[in-house]
């Protein structure tokens, strides 16, 4: 058997997520990406989505934490043992809303990219 070029396995990994229905893939997401946000939240301390992506190394994690009286910041990694970078100190809204858009953001270029590799970027712009 003959050694493959690990970056082989990668594109084979995305190839196949990629290749799924729209449906099957909706199924997959991670739970705290689904978690709905009103502006009703008591306290944000713990709120959290994960960035879009097959490989959880390099997925992103943005998550609220609460310091002392109403101070919120919010903790940006990559994969599992990624050191933080932090951003703050700002209202608890700011922070939701901190978190809301850099998701929406990672949500719209992770689709770009899928786009521009299953083809369908060309397609929708003839």
């Amino acid at each position: 058997m003959s050694k493959s070029d690990p970056t082989d396995h990668a594109l084979a990994a995305i190839a196949s997520i990629l290749d799924q229905p729209p449906s099957h893939q909706d199924i997959e997401k991670p739970a705290a990406a689904e978690k709905s946000v009103h502006s009703d939240i008591e306290d944000a301390d713990g709120y959290s989505k994960f960035g879009p992506g097959p490989v959880a190394a390099m997925r992103f994690k943005w998550t609220v934490r609460r310091e002392n009286n109403e101070a919120y910041f919010v903790d940006e990694t990559v994969g599992e043992g990624s050191r933080p970078i932090t951003s703050g100190p700002m209202s608890k809204e700011a922070a939701i809303r901190f978190v809301d858009d850099h998701d929406n953001e990672a949500r719209r270029r992770f689709d770009l990219i899928k786009n521009e590799m299953t083809g369908r970027a060309t397609e929708q712009s003839d």
